[in-house]
């Protein structure tokens, strides 16, 4: 090869190298969502989180890949989901609640996880301490159990002949049987007598139900298995002229009589900061979980009138949201 060919074609390699190398620098990166239920159930928190990345700079398919999967209330699919996620070594895991989260923590301790709501992340081992979260894990904390007393306070609201509570429960979700104590122990302290109902599949609802008896209202702990069931368990709800208490407006809408908890497509959005902070360089041990700053009384008065209740005025007032 004569000098000047090989200078040229050195020139040509070197100019080459840098362009390379910046292609592989920009790689984009890549966002695992696991979706508990479906996205008929849940799409509106994913959307509340993708438009936050945009205003933030991550566009999907431009700055941002993400992978969604949906575990459609199944169990077994949250181990299988964060596996793909981790084989598909993607750069963070966006998880919905206490058991994906969970599931996401057992498969790796590499990869940054952030949880965008679950009930109790301390008491289930999903975090060290709210403030220094430690491991690869953080995001928002919907404090569930501490609101468990005001929703049965506005319950009783709705039905002062309140005696006996039915408490309805995934037997197999951490957080939920924390909240499921807690309902216990506050519905105790106002002298009220307790029945649970507690399932773990679907197929358990319905015979539940059946086997009840006797209740003046019901409390409804969410999970991602209630939460793909709800307009079920509403119906029957009704069928046995049970009025119902639920934490997430997403259970009031479709027949549930009330619902006392945090804004959920807010967590989602503000789970979008914690995402781009980590993608800059920031570790997850070293960021804050959060809590809501937004709760809501959402008030169904279709189901209302179907019960035959009065809802009081001055309740109604207080309220975020009639659904008329």
């Amino acid at each position: 090869m004569k000098r000047r060919e090989f200078i040229t074609l050195l020139g040509g390699a070197a100019a080459a190298w840098p362009l390379t190398a910046r292609a592989q620098q920009q790689k984009m990166p890549t966002i695992g969502f696991l979706g508990s239920a479906t996205s008929a159930t849940q799409g509106q928190w994913v959307a509340a989180f993708v438009q936050h990345l945009r205003e933030l700079g991550w566009i999907e398919g431009r700055t941002v890949a993400i992978e969604l999967r949906w575990a459609e209330g199944r169990t077994e699919r949250y181990a299988e989901i964060a596996a793909e996620f981790v084989r598909l070594n993607v750069d963070v895991i966006v998880t919905g609640g206490t058991p994906t989260a969970l599931a996401a923590k057992r498969a790796t301790a590499v990869i940054p996880i952030v949880f965008a709501m679950t009930g109790d992340p301390v008491g289930t081992g999903l975090v060290a301490h709210l403030a220094r979260p430690g491991g690869n894990l953080t995001g928002l904390s919907t404090q569930t159990t501490d609101t468990v007393s005001k929703r049965i306070e506005l319950l009783r609201e709705v039905v002062p002949n309140l005696r006996r509570l039915a408490i309805l429960a995934n037997i197999n979700s951490p957080v939920v049987a924390l909240e499921m104590g807690e309902a216990q122990g506050a519905a105790n302290t106002l002298g009220l007598e307790v029945v649970t109902l507690e399932v773990g599949r679907a197929q358990d609802i319905e015979r539940t139900f059946e086997k009840l008896g006797r209740a003046d209202g019901l409390y409804v702990c969410a999970d991602p298995l209630v939460s793909a069931n709800r307009t079920r368990i509403n119906a029957l709800a009704l069928a046995a002229r049970l009025p119902t208490m639920h934490d997430l407006r997403e259970y009031a809408v479709p027949g549930g009589l009330m619902s006392y908890g945090p804004n959920i497509p807010d967590l989602f959005r503000r789970a979008g900061d914690y995402v781009d902070k980590i993608l800059r360089g920031a570790k997850p041990a070293e960021l804050p979980v959060e809590q809501p700053t937004k709760f809501e009384l959402v008030i169904n008065l279709n189901t209302a009138k179907a019960l035959g209740l009065e809802i009081p005025p001055t309740l109604l007032a207080r309220a975020d949201e009639v659904i008329e």
